[in-house]
């Protein structure tokens, strides 16, 4: 029988992207369903939209100035995670960010520590939305 990962600090940076790819994306999911009405199709469609490489480093790059010392540690371990591919619709550097995310994420999941991972979803939210209005 497997090893049971009781810490994040016990998981390889491999192991907490892993998990943190499915813990982001369903707090993304939880989030639309909660403010948006519509079909299946459109649901999935908004978070495609987020849960996308590009669109993770870019939320990865709005939260650095609040993220703890220990959680920066943990996206920098993920982020320096070697890997001989990416996704054709994003650079190199953008998958390693959003690999870094991922990891943050599976950490403080098997940190217990939901409420932050909200917290900092909410705060990426906050600021994507700041942005694309700003742009407008």
């Amino acid at each position: 029988m497997a090893q049971e990962i009781k810490r994040g600090r016990d998981a390889s940076s491999q192991a907490l992207a892993f998990l943190g790819d499915s813990v982001f994306e369903i707090s993304i999911r939880q989030r639309i369903v909660r403010e948006c009405e519509g079909n299946a199709e459109e649901l999935n469609k908004r978070s495609k939209a987020v849960t996308n490489a590009r669109t993770q480093a870019r939320i990865a790059d709005l939260l650095q100035d609040v993220l703890t010392e220990e959680e920066l540690a943990v996206y920098k371990r993920g982020r320096n995670l070697k890997s001989l591919t990416a996704p054709k619709s994003c650079s190199i550097s953008e998958y390693r960010r959003a690999t870094g995310l991922e990891a943050l994420m599976g950490y403080l999941y098997l940190e217990g520590r939901q409420e932050r991972i909200d917290e900092l979803i909410d705060t990426a939210a906050g600021q994507i939305t700041q942005n694309e209005t700003n742009e407008s």
